[in-house]
């Protein structure tokens, strides 16, 4: 995708409250592509340090990818439960960006 869409996706996700996760297809839909969640994983391959990308899972609560030990961390130290690589009371912690902006 292009850069005006990786910065929206940016946008989004900076906006999720500590202690909260959303999906790829969440932050998709919000964008105004409700189809290219997977555009949204690839546009996290490079962020900074500190950005909240530990916040973004798949639609079913878990963390794909290389980066599980450090995203674990990362929600562990915001009060989220992950058991293996499944974010524990997704649906309880769900930020829809829809409902919420």
């Amino acid at each position: 995708m292009d850069e005006i869409f990786r910065r929206q996706v940016f946008e989004v996700i900076r906006l999720i409250p500590s202690g909260r996760v959303t999906s790829y297809g969440a932050i998709a839909k919000a964008v105004g592509y409700p189809n290219l969640a997977r555009h949204v994983g690839n546009s996290l391959r490079n962020y900074e340090e500190e950005f909240p990308a530990h916040r973004v899972c798949n639609s079913t609560g878990t963390i794909t990818g290389s980066c599980l030990a450090e995203f674990t961390q990362r929600l562990s130290s915001e009060g989220i439960k992950v058991q293996g690589n499944r974010i524990q009371d997704f649906r309880n912690i769900f930020w829809d960006p829809m409902e919420e902006l």
